[in-house]
């Protein structure tokens, strides 16, 4: 089915101009899936906390008339946010108490994360910093260059990641700023970028963008975050094989979520859809325990049953390692 005549002058648009033009409020957004709000447990009550915030590029992968869509699942704000779950919290990772006072969260040996905004182009209602300070700890252009010198400061680091939010929403100025910076750093080996807009915002993965990562001669990493095979359009392949075609090395890690991926056979597709485009499966996290995200919980006895499942069905290289994070441990704590 080819696409409406609005879409198409839509995706014309760059990616600024797509992102400001994502859906912002229920209505509008079941309007376009042909739902109807009173049929769906929809909570704009769990909006004014956290916002809805959904690019047309994901919003036209959900399956239109259809209210139990995986993809919906994960962007729809729903009254189940609003119950309070024993043991989930607002900051169910421990990035507080390794937050440094130059904007650096250095939780683990060898390597540091960036806060590099707060800003996402899309608010996945399961986010494990939903409640997070950003206007504390997120990296202001005054704390940047206090972040770097950390950095220059500790050799055993050989890793940054940059993370958020976003840090794909920085603009290509200073993104390209930042990452000379840490080009100057001789000890540094690796840069990392955690992001999602490949997936949901595609038209984010700019000839300006690969320049910038291409020049840089540093190892570049690119960590995906797709949790559904449906979330892979031919806009998302386009954008990863731009990445890849250009050496950039990429990682995919997906959260288990009740309703969206709590199923052998959509893990193991997503797998293979991931590898068929070039995306090494690397990492599925068992939930962050933040407050307004217990609806996707899924036990870890499921899950171990689910990944053994994928391992009897795929060859050892498809199947993600099933991790989970615990605040205060010395790295991510595997499962299986």
């Amino acid at each position: 089915m080819s696409e409406p005549q609005s879409e198409i002058q839509h995706f014309a648009k760059n990616w600024q101009q797509q992102l400001a033009d994502a859906f912002n409020n229920i209505e509008d957004l079941c309007r376009y899936l042909r739902l109807a709000p009173d049929d769906l447990p929809v909570s704009v009550k769990a909006t004014e906390s956290f916002p809805l915030r959904v690019p047309l590029s994901f919003a036209a992968c959900i399956e239109k008339g259809n209210p139990h869509d995986p993809l919906l699942r994960q962007v729809l704000p729903v009254n189940e946010e609003l119950l309070a779950y024993p043991g989930f919290g607002n900051d169910p990772v421990g990035d507080l108490a390794s937050a440094t006072q130059n904007g650096v969260l250095h939780k683990y040996h060898g390597r540091v994360l960036l806060i590099n905004t707060g800003s996402c182009a899309i608010n996945c209602r399961y986010c494990f910093r939903r409640n997070f300070p950003y206007a504390e700890l997120q990296l202001s252009k005054q704390k940047e260059d206090a972040a770097v010198q950390y950095i220059q400061a500790d050799a055993s680091i050989s890793e940054v990641i940059l993370s958020g939010g976003d840090p794909l929403l920085l603009s290509d100025a200073r993104l390209t700023r930042l990452i000379q910076q840490l080009d100057n750093i001789e000890h540094l080996q690796r840069i990392r970028i955690h992001t999602r807009l490949p997936i949901v915002l595609p038209a984010r993965i700019t000839d300006e963008l690969i320049n910038t990562l291409k020049l840089s001669p540093k190892q570049i990493i690119i960590i995906t975050h797709c949790n559904h095979a449906n979330e892979i359009s031919d806009r998302v392949i386009t954008a990863c094989n731009l990445l890849k075609n250009n050496g950039i090395a990429l990682f995919n890690q997906a959260v288990l979520l009740k309703g969206v991926n709590d199923n052998s056979e959509v893990l193991c597709k997503l797998s293979e859809q991931l590898f068929n485009h070039g995306i090494i499966p690397y990492y599925l996290h068992l939930l962050d325990k933040a407050t307004g995200t217990g609806h996707f919980e899924v036990s870890e006895a499921k899950a171990m049953e689910l990944i053994q499942q994928v391992q009897a069905a795929l060859p050892g290289y498809l199947v993600p390692k099933l991790v989970k994070e615990q605040a205060g441990a010395a790295s991510k704590q595997y499962v299986f």
